[in-house]
């Protein structure tokens, strides 16, 4: 079970939305490629990157400083990011930097047919991101939800041949109020593919609990305010999971 921190950047900072309010961002750092180096010294082995700005802006608003973290650790660890992907030439740029995986998430709603060409020009590099209200998918930066349910459009995304489903449950993100495991496991026995939890994970019991249906197909967690904020030790956290995930 990975456990991977995630970066998320507005204005050059790394920062955290309480529920995706982009006027409710606590800075934790003005030093995100410090950070990055931060958590691989901690043994992190996948970094979670995410152009606020860009997500909002629908095109790459913060290269510089995710430039600069990949090449401070992109040789150390696979990094993913999203936020402002809309187009194949983005994604062409932003693996040609050294990114391992690009995440789209309202664009693959909006658009399914970008996700399909993007998935048949990058085989293996697309990650689809799914936020979910009560099952029912959210865009927009959650500002609305659709009539999608999650485990339809999620089973459509693995016939493209996405690499992997990020499912975050948006009553919980940011909200310190543990992972929606129930939910998360529902969508992984439909899917083949690995899914990535994401939102709430707050303490060890959370490590716990999703280590226990690893084999339901879980591949991580995306893990946030938690670690910036002290409630998870993170070197201890993928300490205990990778104890749990041998036993």
């Amino acid at each position: 079970m990975l456990l991977i921190p995630a970066i998320d950047l507005k204005d050059g900072q790394c920062v955290r939305l309480k529920q995706g309010v982009m006027d409710d961002a606590t800075v934790f750092s003005d030093d995100p490629v410090k950070v990055a180096t931060h958590w691989r010294d901690q043994g992190a082995r996948r970094l979670h990157l995410v152009d606020l700005n860009g997500a909002f802006a629908g095109k790459p608003k913060n290269l510089n400083i995710i430039r600069s973290i990949l090449q401070e650790v992109g040789d150390d660890m696979p990094v993913q990011l999203g936020g402002g992907i809309r187009d194949l030439d983005t994604i062409e740029k932003y693996l040609d930097m050294g990114l391992s995986y690009v995440i789209i998430g309202t664009a693959a709603v909006k658009t399914p047919g970008f996700l399909h060409d993007a998935c048949d020009a990058f085989p293996g590099q697309v990650i689809v991101g799914l936020d979910a209200k009560d099952g029912m998918v959210a865009i927009d930066g959650w500002a609305k939800i659709t009539n999608h349910n999650v485990i339809d459009l999620a089973k459509r995304f693995e016939d493209y041949g996405v690499n992997s489903v990020i499912y975050t449950d948006i009553g919980r993100d940011g909200m310190m109020n543990g992972v929606n495991i129930e939910a998360t496991v529902k969508l992984a026995q439909a899917l083949t593919i690995p899914v990535i939890a994401s939102g709430g994970l707050t303490n060890l019991d959370d490590v716990r609990n999703l280590c226990a249906v690893e084999d339901e197909g879980i591949e991580g967690a995306i893990t946030g305010r938690a670690i910036y904020e002290g409630s998870i030790d993170f070197a201890a956290a993928q300490t205990l999971a990778d104890e749990l995930s041998e036993a």
